[in-house]
């Protein structure tokens, strides 16, 4: 499934940015904070962030400033992504 926001990341020849954090949430990590439910990464920059389900939902504001709209799991095994503009998992 896809949309809009989606496509250029469909195309086989993008590549996924490096994640900015290997260790957890970089955005909890820069406030002390190791509290986090499940991490996601910005397919736009890369840049790993805690879930809605986390005290902090670094993910979603990550979103409102960046205006990144695609995220996609950060957990092992798991390979969907969830656009914030369409507010659906693509």
């Amino acid at each position: 499934m896809s949309c809009a926001h989606t496509t250029e990341y469909d195309d086989r020849s993008w590549t996924a940015p490096e994640p900015d954090s290997t260790d957890g949430c970089a955005d909890c990590a820069a406030i002390g904070s190791t509290v986090w439910a499940h991490l996601r990464m910005c397919l736009a920059c890369g840049h790993v962030a805690c879930c809605d389900s986390s005290p902090h939902r670094h993910a979603t504001n990550h979103h409102r400033d960046t205006g990144h709209p695609v995220m996609r799991s950060f957990e092992p095994g798991e390979d969907w992504r969830w656009c914030y503009e369409d507010k659906r998992i693509v």
